[in-house]
């Protein structure tokens, strides 16, 4: 009974949790509608991904990544601030033994010339003491659940730094990729143009062309010479950053090719709602107002009785040979504080936690838009590549057969000239070099899309 009547005068001091009304059901997609709730965010990490060599960096990265390990820390330090939160429902016990010599003054006793009294004394003490405090308005209550909801939005949190680092090595492995296919394509263009220069000097000597298209052949293969030097810096701070999310030392890396990538096409978003489950960071950002919502209930508590019960006992003696005899004490008390005057810290404390309170409700609010902005936007992203593809396709033939007319009309015929192979030549490039970056586009958006649903921590 006495359990029913606390429990109805807490509830009247503190309020029962409910999530907020955040609209994550309307457009956050941006016109990406759908009633199927299958998500690739449901499925699997090793799923996602084909090539063996990305799956072994990635495990090596969730095994060693110092953020990830850092992450987990946290989590041992709010299920130790849990258990603390937990342990204060029950009653302390403390044990205490003393020694004590005294010496009176003979003038403070006031006895009469001539009385004798020993004023030196030594007291021995072993006793033990407890103090409880009764959850009568939910302080104590209050306080474990904002304790628990830290330890979960700690989970959360390392479950967000696991996506984003699966996101980050897979991102950066395929531009690893990209990068070492356009060395591969630069290269063979600086080989082709030394061909070129050779065969310009040769028209030259049969007066096909004349000395500017000599230098001008030796320029463009300088112009594609000079690109390579940049794309192996980028190739070595590309394994570098790779390295770092491993948790290694610099070092080569072993790769496969971009043209082996085989990337998924069955990219189902599922409901906006569902980010509420999937997607860690917003979950950390909902047990975050959780747990300055239980804040606020604590602060509110602060302003009524506190209900504490002390009691203490044990053995007390002014000598060692007769300690238990006679000797015990025990000494019980209850009773009630009630603040009265405290220099306004109980209204600064409510006002600090309804401000943090509203301050992480916003949060949860752009955390809930930041990721249906995320999602939309890697899902245009594949849209747009896939667009691109037969375009770019055709481009890329289109150009490769300028380069072969221009160059044979340049052989054979007087109606054109050498800026007409070398416009071909560097269209024909960039092109080539175009289509990387769309083959690039196109795996980083289904990584990012992925991450952006809330997949890659189950």
């Amino acid at each position: 009974m006495l359990a029913l009547i606390l429990t109805e005068l807490s509830c009247k001091i503190t309020k029962p949790y409910q999530r907020p009304d955040l609209n994550a059901g309307i457009d956050l997609y941006r016109g990406q509608t759908s009633e199927d709730t299958a998500t690739i965010a449901s499925m699997p990490w090793e799923n996602l991904f084909s090539d063996t060599t990305l799956k072994a960096l990635i495990r090596e990265g969730l095994y060693n990544n110092l953020n990830l390990k850092t992450a987990v820390q946290k989590i041992a330090e709010a299920q130790a601030a849990l258990g603390q939160s937990r342990a204060a429902f029950f009653p302390s016990l403390n044990g205490n033994a003393s020694v004590t010599r005294s010496k009176q003054s003979v003038a403070s006793l006031d006895f009469p010339p001539g009385f004798s009294i020993n004023t030196v004394t030594t007291s021995y003490q072993m006793a033990l003491s407890t103090s409880w405090e009764a959850d009568v308005w939910g302080q104590l209550s209050s306080a474990k659940r904002a304790a628990y909801a830290n330890l979960l939005q700690t989970d959360a949190a390392k479950r967000a730094v696991q996506t984003q680092l699966i996101a980050d090595i897979a991102n950066n492995y395929y531009n690893l990729l990209a990068l070492d296919k356009q060395l591969e394509i630069t290269s063979e263009a600086v080989q082709n143009r030394v061909k070129e220069v050779e065969t310009m000097k040769a028209l030259k000597e049969g007066a096909v062309v004349n000395g500017a298209a000599v230098v001008q052949s030796e320029a463009n293969r300088y112009a594609a010479e000079v690109a390579i030097p940049d794309i192996k810096r980028s190739i070595r701070e590309t394994e570098n950053a790779i390295d770092i999310l491993l948790g290694r030392t610099p070092g080569a890396l072993n790769r496969s090719k971009l043209d082996d990538q085989k990337p998924i096409t069955d990219l189902r978003t599922g409901l906006p709602v569902q980010l509420l489950k999937n997607r860690p960071d917003v979950q950390q950002a909902e047990f975050n107002f959780r747990a300055a919502f239980e804040n606020t209930n604590l602060a509110h508590t602060y302003f009524y009785p506190a209900f504490t019960i002390t009691a203490s006992g044990g053995f007390s003696n002014l000598t060692l040979k007769d300690f238990f005899v006679n000797s015990v004490f025990y000494n019980i008390a209850a009773g009630l504080t009630q603040p009265i005057f405290n220099q306004g810290i109980n209204k600064a404390r409510l006002k600090t936690a309804q401000a943090q309170q509203n301050e992480s409700l916003y949060n949860f609010q752009q955390t809930i838009l930041t990721a249906g902005g995320e999602v939309s936007n890697a899902l245009y992203a594949y849209q747009t590549v896939i667009e691109k593809d037969t375009v770019r396709a055709k481009q890329v033939a289109a150009l490769a057969k300028s380069v072969d007319y221009t160059e044979q009309l340049l052989r054979y015929s007087s109606a054109t000239n050498y800026n007409d192979v070398l416009i071909s030549e560097q269209a024909l490039l960039a092109a080539r070099i175009d289509g990387i970056n769309d083959r690039l586009q196109q795996l980083q958006a289904i990584v990012n899309l992925y991450r952006a649903l809330g997949g890659g921590w189950r």
